[in-house]
């Protein structure tokens, strides 16, 4: 497979939880995850979750959820087995045919943030 990158939120502010994204990852290998905050304001909060998705239950089973997002930051997620496991960064798991990403928000502060995937 070719290295693919898609962008799952496009940098915004934003005050609640935006609709959750179910990505095909293609059968890729790894999966890393960028979030790029540039703006907050007060004091936001954001959890990402990744989860295996299962279309024919709609069942989500959590692979990996990050620390509470709380300021400007640049923050990497990473799925794969062949990483060793670190909390609320890596997940040592294969990457699920379908990933459902959620931004799960705190409170109403505004936080700028965008989300892109990097199949590798």
């Amino acid at each position: 497979m070719n290295k693919q990158t898609l962008t799952v939120y496009e940098s915004a502010a934003r005050t609640a939880t935006p609709a959750a994204v179910v990505l095909n990852t293609g059968n890729a290998p790894a999966i890393y995850v960028i979030v790029e905050v540039t703006a907050a304001t007060a004091t936001p909060s954001v959890v990402f979750t990744f989860d295996l998705w299962d279309p024919a239950s709609g069942t989500a089973v959590n692979l990996l959820t990050s620390a509470a997002v709380t300021a400007v930051s640049s923050n990497i997620y990473k799925i794969s087995p062949a990483l060793t496991a670190a909390g609320n960064l890596i997940a040592a798991e294969h990457v699920p045919q379908n990933l459902k990403i959620t931004a799960t928000h705190g409170d109403a502060d505004s936080i700028t943030y965008s989300v892109g995937v990097h199949l590798i």
